[in-house]
């Protein structure tokens, strides 16, 4: 049976994927601070922060394939942390990446469309980075380690949204829980992005292994929305008050780190690899519902330790 591992395994997208993974192969999930309990997959708590911490799990567990989904990813916590930043975004990558070359691990390195300006939107594979924040420009050093030390490796910059243990991993989240307490909130009119739902994304990133893609792909829906016309759509599904969503600029919204307008990317190349059609937002938003529905948040947040 194949043996995958996954960093990040608490967070949003290394538990799904570290879930849906297990109904398949053998799977390692590795947390950093969260210890997990009644999962399908053996739950393994490390501080991946520490130098050395890359090549030591590839040489400790012998996976088949990694799937790095760790990073320090709170945009703002990056401006405040730098030299965190760096080592989880770019160094540790790195690492990995050395690692599973010289182990023959298959890799997959979760990067993010944040490393563009957003100036001009649908970006393509080959169109030149120009990170705005610390957040951005460590990934963006992340996924040019992973290539440049690892060439067959799959580097996926995505966006996503979904249900998370904490309930505070996704703008997804955040719209609903605010909605739900009738809360005023603020949606950016002027950033736009092409979110794609957790549990189709892990099912993308799977497709990929199997066909044994390689390099640099967007993975992404193949629609682009404002945050703002995101929240309604949320509201909508959900029955909540969409009118409790104010349209505002992302510069009202009080944030440090720089944001980039137009993220949205041109997701051609995965298509044709895969030969299918990403799906759109509202596929997505339906999905999330659903899950809502079969109290799926709720078996999630059952597998934290008290």
């Amino acid at each position: 049976m194949t043996r995958i591992l996954v960093t990040g395994a608490s967070g949003l997208l290394g538990f799904h994927f570290a879930w849906q993974a297990s109904q398949k192969a053998e799977v390692i999930g590795i947390t950093h601070s969260q210890e997990l309990v009644n999962t399908p997959f053996q739950s393994v708590k490390m501080d991946l922060s520490q130098p050395g911490m890359g090549e030591k799990i590839i040489t400790q567990y012998k996976p088949d394939v990694l799937v790095h989904c760790a990073a320090l990813a709170n945009v703002d916590a990056c401006d405040l942390q730098p030299e965190l930043a760096d080592r989880m975004n770019a160094a540790l990558p790195g690492e990995l990446a050395e690692s599973a070359e010289k182990n023959s691990v298959r890799m997959v390195h979760i990067s993010t469309d944040a490393i563009f300006d957003g100036n001009k939107g649908n970006y393509r594979e080959d169109d030149e980075p120009n990170p705005l924040s610390t957040y951005a420009r460590t990934k963006l050093k992340g996924e040019q380690a992973v290539l440049q030390t690892c060439p067959d490796a799959i580097v996926a910059r995505v966006n996503f949204f979904g249900w998370s243990m904490s309930g505070k991993r996704s703008l997804a989240e955040w719209f609903i829980s605010n909605l739900a307490a009738g809360r005023v909130v603020n949606g950016f009119t002027d950033i736009f992005f092409c979110p794609l739902e957790v549990s189709q994304l892990c099912e993308f990133l799977q497709m990929m292994l199997e066909k044994d893609l390689k390099g640099l792909f967007h993975v992404v829906s193949s629609e682009s929305i404002s945050k703002y016309a995101f929240g309604v759509k949320l509201a909508e599904a959900f029955g909540f008050e969409s009118k409790l969503i104010k349209p505002v600029s992302w510069k009202e919204g009080g944030l440090l780190a720089a944001r980039s307008p137009l993220l949205t990317l041109d997701t051609d190349k995965l298509t044709k690899a895969l030969g299918i059609i990403m799906p759109g937002i509202q596929e997505g938003i339906n999905r999330f519902h659903q899950q809502y529905e079969t109290l799926w948040p709720l078996k999630m947040r059952k597998t934290l330790t008290a």
